[in-house]
Parts: structure tokens; sequence; C-alpha cells
């Protein structure tokens, strides 16, 4: 791979070409195996990472300062409560001063438009920690979690169970520029974004992909190599909680509807799960789960985000 990616925003995996995608999961390939042998790596000394954190965090805020740090460089927590933006600081405005001090900045917020807003006037690579609308980076290491168990991407189906969120929306892109198909049953009214399912069928008709929604989870599950969930509420949608328990009730992933997907399918989860609703302890730690193979490589996945675009 030879693709220069220095200096690029990473806010929407449908913003990558097919070859950056690729040059991600093979950068992570090769940074977890000098990992795991000893082997020094540090391409960012001297560099520094800005965090701003609106949402709350445990795998985005650790992942992405150890990984700062094992690449040699530093990374600041910024709560954006304690951020002039609280007082009433433009984006454009803070992000041209973070732009003077920092050599890139990670957000995870609630709207998708402040990280499009921030990008646009910081002249340093912006990284989207998670919106409400896209997860890239849970995106991009779960396709290198799906790469290291397969050794392949092209032509695996990886069916979605639940609702039709961030982490599905940037699933839907992954998947349609790598080849696989993606099959997400949601329940009705829970629909991915339909900007999102055209924009991601496009990226599909290039790689020879397909992207299929409906709303029967067996169907979706049936002869699929990985099956996915995420929690039934996500974060901002918690007075919601209990409506949803109703209505996601018979797109429980347990084991009755693994059976169904291909002898040894996987199991994959982005975490943090709420064991009992979108999914059974049977089914989270038993022995077809690889969520904690995909946690870990939100490490790994991110750091070769950072040492490709810093």
């Amino acid at each position: 791979m030879a693709v220069t990616m220095k200096g690029k925003d990473v806010i929407s995996i449908h913003d990558l070409t097919v070859e950056e995608v690729w040059q991600v999961i093979k950068t992570a390939e090769l940074i977890k195996l000098r990992h795991k042998t000893g082997e020094p790596y540090r391409p960012l000394a001297g560099k520094t990472l800005g965090m701003i954190f609106q949402k709350p965090s445990t795998r985005t805020r650790i992942s992405f300062e150890v990984a700062m740090l094992q690449l040699g460089g530093h990374a600041i927590n910024l709560a954006a409560s304690e951020l002039q933006l609280k007082r009433g600081e433009t984006i454009a405005d803070t992000a041209r001063v973070m732009a003077r001090y920092l050599d890139g900045v990670m957000i995870r917020t609630y709207a998708h438009s402040d990280v499009v807003e921030f990008a646009r006037h910081a002249d340093v690579p912006v990284i989207n920690g998670l919106t409400d609308l896209l997860h890239p980076c849970q995106a991009l290491s779960d396709l290198f979690t799906l790469y290291e168990k397969f050794g392949r991407l092209a032509g695996l189906k990886l069916a979605y169970v639940g609702d039709g969120n961030n982490v599905c929306h940037s699933l839907m892109f992954g998947a349609a520029k790598v080849g696989m198909t993606l099959h997400v049953a949601h329940p009705e009214g829970y629909a991915p974004d339909e900007e999102i399912a055209r924009l991601a069928t496009g990226d599909a008709a290039a790689t020879g992909a397909r992207i299929i929604l409906g709303t029967d989870p067996e169907a979706a599950v049936r002869d699929a190599d990985a099956v996915y969930t995420d929690v039934w509420a996500s974060m901002g949608q918690e007075e919601e909680a209990e409506e949803r328990r109703k209505v996601f009730g018979p797109y429980q992933v347990n084991e009755a509807l693994l059976r169904l997907a291909r002898p040894g399918a996987r199991f994959m989860h982005d975490l943090p799960a709420h064991r009992g609703e979108e999914v059974t302890d049977a089914v989270m730690d038993g022995p077809q789960s690889i969520v904690w193979d995909q946690a870990e490589n939100r490490l790994h996945a991110q750091k070769a985000i950072l040492a490709l675009v810093l």
C-alpha cells in the first residue's frame, strides 16, 4: 500500500477511497504485529492530539490516549464543558486557535455538523470519535477485526440486528467500500438514515458489495459470517429507553437467532452492552463472541489512523 493520507480528515468512511480504507486496515495489522512483538514504533514523537469530549467515553478516551502515547506523541483530554465553547466561543474560532497549538484533533460529540464545521476551519486533521450520525473509527476497527478472523472481507456477509444508528451507518459505508454484504434488520420506524443508505448503496455499486435493509432479523442472520448488534437506546435517547425495549424485544441476539448464521459465525458488539436486552450473556460470553477483540482493535486501528494522518 502506498496511499498518502497525511493531513486528511477522518469524518466519514464515505469520504475515504477504497485504497484509503485498506491502508488503514493493513497499517493496523502491521502496527498490532509490532506492538505484540515489542518492536518500538514512534512515528508521532513530538506530536500532540487534542481530544474534545461532549459525550462520556471509555473505549474512545482510553484507546486514543494510549495510542498517542505508544506512538511517541501526547494526547490532551479537553472536556467541552471546560472550553470557552461553553461560554459562547464559536466552533470556528475554537478550531482556528486549536489548530495553532495541536497537530490534530479528535472530537466525540452529538451533532455531526459540529465536527464538519470544526474541520472546515481547522488546518490540522480532524478525526470523528463519534457523533449521533456516524462512528467511523469503530467501523474501521471492526473491518480490521473481521479481516483478522477471516483473512478477507470481500464476499463476507455481516448481519446487523437492531437500531439504524451511527454504528450501523458507518458499517454500511465500511461494508460498501470493501465488497461485503451487509444485511440490516431493524424495527419499523428505526431504519438507517435514507441519505446514508443512498450514499452507501452508491459506494457498494463500485465494489460489488450489497446493502440490504429489512425488518426480519432471521432473514438478516441466515447464513451470515458475523452477526452484529448495538444498544437499543444510544446516548441522548435515555428518555426513549422503555419504549425502545418494547419495540426491540424481537431483535435480541440470542442463541436461537445466532444458530441461523453460518456454523462458527462470529458475534460482534461495539460496547457498552446492555446484557439481557440486545444480547444475552450466553452469546456475549460464548465461544463465537469476538467483542473483546473488537475492543482491543480500537487501539490498533486508531493508531493506524493517527500514524497515517498526523
